[in-house]
């Protein structure tokens, strides 16, 4: 059996907080520690109304480092709490009404290995906007939803593969100016320092 994943759970309103904190003590998945031990929890669980400033202001701070992860419960959520949400490094959504034992849990375990758990109607409605994004707003750019455009990402899988400028060039069809002022832009707008760590990079985010 797996080891307890050491959870915190924060929720202003007292009754609410001993609710998910009985249901959730009950259950040998999770161990649940007190607030002076939140850094050494893996998932944070957090409850509230919705995700307003403060809400969000909680989230930060709980999450300042890689961990804990979150797991938001709010009472209302919707597209807009979705992508707010994403925005601050949220790894979970339950709605108040959905979340059950078996529910919290299964978002907790899910968070904690770095998956992402969210209500079933809103992933649909999250794939759309991805699209209109990727459509009205980056392809006109040249851009895919990784940041990197077609052209970055092919310069990047050569390089990986141990090619120099010249054979980039060669095999692009462009000049060694262009394939260096690719990389350039590239390395500028990422904040990279040379063309390994480009590459580094763009390995560990799964780019190419």
């Amino acid at each position: 059996m797996s080891a307890a994943i050491t959870t915190y759970v924060h929720c202003t309103d007292p009754i609410s907080l001993a609710g998910v904190v009985a249901q959730l003590r009950a259950r040998p998945e999770v161990r649940v520690v007190e607030e002076l031990d939140v850094d050494r929890a893996v998932v944070a669980v957090v409850v509230a109304d919705q995700l307003d400033e403060d809400t969000a202001r909680v989230v930060r701070a709980i999450g300042r480092g890689d961990r804990p992860r979150t797991v938001l419960v709010a009472t209302s959520i919707d597209e807009s709490t979705l992508v707010a949400a994403a925005e601050i490094g949220v790894g979970g959504l339950l709605r108040r009404t959905d979340a059950t034992a078996d529910a919290l849990v299964r978002a907790i375990t899910r968070v904690a290995a770095g998956e992402g758990e969210v209500p079933p109607d809103l992933l649909g409605r999250l794939l759309e906007q991805v699209g209109r994004l990727q459509r009205q707003v980056l392809a006109p750019r040249g851009l895919a939803f990784s940041g990197l455009s077609p052209r970055e990402t092919e310069v990047l899988r050569l390089v990986a593969e141990g090619h120099d400028t010249t054979e980039i060039a060669s095999q692009m069809c462009y000049s060694e100016r262009t394939v260096k002022n690719v990389l350039h832009d590239l390395t500028t707008r990422l904040q990279l320092k040379n063309r390994t760590h480009a590459v580094a990079y763009a390995m560990r985010e799964g780019l190419i």
